[in-house]
């Protein structure tokens, strides 16, 4: 069976108390995170910032990623090779710009709070995310993503 790795940045910009929690809208209508494949030789925190930079714009001087969080998702999918696994391992993401230019992969995104996010989520697993993702910050100093 084919295999397939994969990184993806759940990405958040906070302003003192407020949070917000960015959401890309794809072609086949449903809304999920940055994340692609990882190339050859490339490290997988290298992968995520790529990733990020291309289908958003965000530069890698205006995201941090936060120690201490990565989660990983498996799931499969049908493709003209077969049944394939996929393995995506996510990162958490703080980005001081909130101005999001979206690759042609894309329609659309929202920067949205923690509750508009899990709702506008199309993946059961991007909705635990999301929520793994806010119970960490919460345990974390708000004034370390400012």
């Amino acid at each position: 069976m084919p295999k397939e790795k994969s990184v993806g940045a759940i990405v958040f910009n906070q302003k003192g108390k407020q949070r917000l929690f960015l959401l890309l809208h794809y072609g086949a209508s449903h809304w999920d995170f940055p994340k692609g494949h990882i190339e050859q030789g490339e490290a997988e925190r290298d992968a995520m910032m790529r990733e990020l930079r291309e289908e958003t714009a965000i530069a890698p001087f205006n995201a941090k990623i936060v120690p201490g969080f990565s989660e990983k998702i498996h799931y499969f999918y049908r493709s003209k090779r077969g049944t394939v696994f996929k393995e995506v391992i996510f990162f958490l993401v703080n980005s001081s710009n909130t101005n999001v230019k979206i690759s042609f992969e894309h329609k659309g995104f929202k920067w949205l709070p923690i509750r508009e996010a899990i709702k506008k989520a199309t993946f059961k697993t991007a909705k635990q995310l999301l929520r793994k993702a806010d119970d960490f910050l919460k345990q974390r100093s708000l004034g370390e993503f400012k």
